[in-house]
């Protein structure tokens, strides 16, 4: 079982709680690289309606997860605050998950979007009750420094994992995107939720919850957003998070577009793909011993630059490009998608600490539900614009043979825009305060200040 500790986590208890972000990317990954692409070249939307209908889906769920993040907070039971929302949250899940990947017999375009829009909608609301308990789990079972940075390598092991499957295995069975492969993405869809949901269960099961002290207040909303927004480690470690998964977030977005399009790999696609993930699935041992070594600031510096040169480097690929050098590339990007999927994640739980030495309370439940919506906000901004560029740039649904202006449009924001954000999070690195031996500073007051409460010894 997993539990509170002070010593390091085995590898199996890693692996129980790692497990569970599986289904997080497979969902979301899936979402991000192919529901545009699904609205424009096989449902037939134009970018424009399809730009709609993400934008309804994700902006009505702004509140969600400030909500559900104090809800989580508030939670006492049997289980623990956290664990209730995993169990049986976990089908819902699955079940709204699968409604973004049918085509109803609708008679108008406009229907079809807001069929579109509130079927996100759904599914955003029920993955938030899944994930931002899951997510909240992680300063309680790693509480020191570097056991975050090697719970959140497993984790995102599994979830580049997720990614890769979505990345490699649907464009080898879907036959393309097209009117005629409706049936086969549904399909696809419903092996994705089974994927998804059945981790979170063995999850629940292996998980223990940090116990609860008996004089623990439950925080009020008002004080719980205090709390985030006056900790400035906490709002430096969002700009971090924020950056790096909105360029993640783009690059789902317009890849398939990049391929198909502006290199013309399509039937290359599942290698490109797996080596960008692969590479970043191997390179997570490296990211884990090269942060053990430096601190997480600096190690996310290194690993954001090489990112961004490689996406810069995209801007200039077009059809005569070799596929060995569209693959070396690959793989060089593959190294920098391991440090943006871990250490965003492990720097944020340090920010814990240093709420609950300021306040005396902890907000986790909170502090996550901020940075997902933060990420929201930023991604149904972004992803919509992507799609209104490609219209503007003429770009032409369900078709092979795109204008010369909309393969330009995606191959600067397929370059440009990423590493403009990547360039971003590294400025917000070199100034955030918690370095390893700050927070080795914060866990001693906490530990000491606990000690006459418990009867220990500081």
């Amino acid at each position: 079982m997993l539990s509170a500790m002070n010593g390091k986590l085995g590898l199996g208890r890693k692996l129980a709680y790692g497990a569970g972000d599986l289904g997080f990317s497979v969902t979301t990954t899936m979402a991000g690289a192919y529901l545009s692409v699904f609205l424009t070249d096989v449902v037939g939307l134009a970018p424009a309606l399809a730009a709609a209908a993400i934008f309804v889906g994700r902006s009505v769920d702004y509140l969600n997860d400030p909500l559900i993040g104090h809800l989580v907070d508030r939670t006492r039971s049997r289980w623990g605050r956290r664990r209730p929302y995993i169990l049986f949250g976990a089908l819902p899940f699955g079940a709204a998950f699968l409604l973004l990947w049918t085509r109803p017999a609708l008679p108008s375009p406009v229907l079809l979007a807001a069929y579109y829009g509130a079927a996100y909608a759904l599914f955003d609301v029920a993955a938030t009750f899944v994930y931002m308990p899951y997510y909240a789990l992680t300063p309680e079972i790693a509480p020191s420094y570097d056991e975050r940075t090697s719970l959140t390598s497993w984790r995102m092991a599994f979830s580049i994992l997720g990614s890769l499957l979505v990345f490699t295995v649907p464009p080898a069975l879907a036959g393309g995107f097209g009117p005629d492969s409706a049936r086969r993405v549904f399909l696809l869809a419903c092996g994705a939720a089974v994927v998804s949901v059945a981790p979170l269960f063995s999850c629940f099961a292996a998980v223990r919850e940090r116990p609860e002290a008996p004089t623990e207040q439950r925080p009020g909303i008002r004080d719980s957003l205090a709390a985030a927004f006056r900790n400035r480690a906490f709002l430096l470690g969002a700009g971090i998070f924020l950056a790096t998964w909105v360029c993640l977030d783009l690059l789902q977005a317009l890849i398939v577009y990049y391929i198909k399009h502006v290199v013309r790999r399509e039937a290359s696609m599942d290698l490109i793909m797996g080596l960008i993930f692969v590479t970043a699935l191997v390179s997570l041992p490296l990211w884990n011993f090269v942060s053990a070594r430096l601190d997480k600031r600096r190690t996310y510096a290194v690993g954001a630059g090489l990112l961004a040169v490689c996406l810069g480097a995209l801007a200039f690929l077009d059809p005569s490009t070799p596929l060995a050098f569209i693959a070396a590339l690959s793989v060089a990007a593959g190294v920098g998608v391991g440090a943006a999927h871990v250490l965003p994640w492990a720097i944020i739980p340090d920010a814990v600490e240093l709420d609950e030495a300021t306040t005396g309370a902890r907000h986790e439940g909170m502090f996550y539900s901020l940075i997902t919506l933060a990420q929201k906000v930023a991604s149904s901004l972004a992803l919509p614009l992507v799609l209104l560029v490609l219209g503007a740039a003429g770009y032409v649904p369900a078709s092979s043979d795109q204008p010369e202006r909309a393969v330009a449009g995606i191959r600067l924001v397929m370059g440009l825009g990423p590493a403009i954000l990547l360039g971003a999070g590294a400025v917000f690195a070199s100034v955030y305060p918690l370095t390893r031996e700050a927070h080795a500073r914060l866990r001693a007051e906490l530990a000491a200040r606990a000690a006459p409460e418990s009867g220990g010894e500081p």
